[in-house]
């Protein structure tokens, strides 16, 4: 088989398994999320504001922690994600806490198949980018969904994370989208120890390719930050700077770790 080419059946079987692992973590920490605690960071709360009464797409949702703390807020929610492990458990929540959300289980790229809505706003956050081969495809796909005038917040880590080795300890990876990066790794960043062994398929994608694509797709970027840690513990060697703020251990400050954005989309293109 060649991998590169089936790159969704091979990231499906992983993240199927991996959200086996996850739904019962410390890392997701489920028995305060179910309590009330919201799973949604300061960066991507200042960016969305208030979303009461809002309608919003939330793509590649995993099991639908976020997507529930946005209904929460008072939101119309709707999480898409391909693993059906995932959109199964989404839905189990969804159910044993009322909240009224929508999933559906579908490929990014292929989600107009599925749904003809659009919506307020779009959003997706932390580490989802990676898994997708084509930006210009996908910002397509965000324009698609978007209401003219209507908001898309983007939080993802860095680029320049991506370039290192796993234990951070040298430069691996081109900053640039050169080719597809096939590794197959054990355990996974909520749990460390997990039984899983895994081909995954990925791509580093620079923040020229990311915002070079939205702009072609007719969003108008009005809010861009590089931001010097991460709100997730979800790498290696890392050190908590100050309370949820995370480094990686030796290279303190040095590091862009998370960039998010904030873009509207415009009537027409021009």
């Amino acid at each position: 088989m060649d991998d590169q080419h089936n790159y969704i059946e091979v990231n499906r079987a992983l993240w199927d398994e991996k959200t086996r692992h996850h739904v019962a973590s410390a890392f997701y920490n489920m028995d305060e999320f179910l309590g009330g605690r919201s799973t949604l960071k300061d960066i991507e709360l200042g960016l969305l504001g208030d979303v009461s009464g809002k309608s919003v797409l939330h793509l590649q949702c995993h099991f639908g922690q976020d997507t529930l703390s946005l209904a929460r807020m008072g939101a119309k929610t709707t999480g898409v994600d391909f693993s059906g492990e995932a959109i199964k458990k989404a839905k189990e929540l969804n159910d044993q806490l009322g909240l009224g959300a929508q999933f559906i289980c579908s490929d990014v790229y292929k989600l107009a198949e599925r749904l003809n809505d659009q919506f307020d706003f779009v959003f997706t956050s932390y580490g989802v980018l990676g898994w997708l081969p084509d930006m210009k495809e996908w910002a397509g796909v965000v324009s698609r969904f978007l209401k003219p005038g209507g908001i898309f917040v983007l939080v993802e880590f860095h680029p320049v994370v991506w370039m290192f080795n796993n234990e951070f300890t040298e430069i691996q990876y081109s900053y640039f989208n050169k080719e597809a990066i096939i590794e197959t790794l054990s355990g996974t960043y909520a749990d460390r120890g997990a039984d899983i062994s895994k081909t995954e398929i990925g791509w580093n994608h620079n923040l020229a390719e990311v915002m070079q694509g939205l702009i072609d797709a007719g969003l108008n970027i009005t809010s861009f930050q590089e931001i010097d840690s991460s709100p997730h513990d979800c790498f290696r060697n890392t050190v908590e700077v100050s309370p949820g703020r995370f480094q990686i251990k030796g290279l303190e400050e040095k590091l862009p770790m998370v960039y998010a954005l904030r873009a509207v989309k415009q009537s027409a293109l021009v």
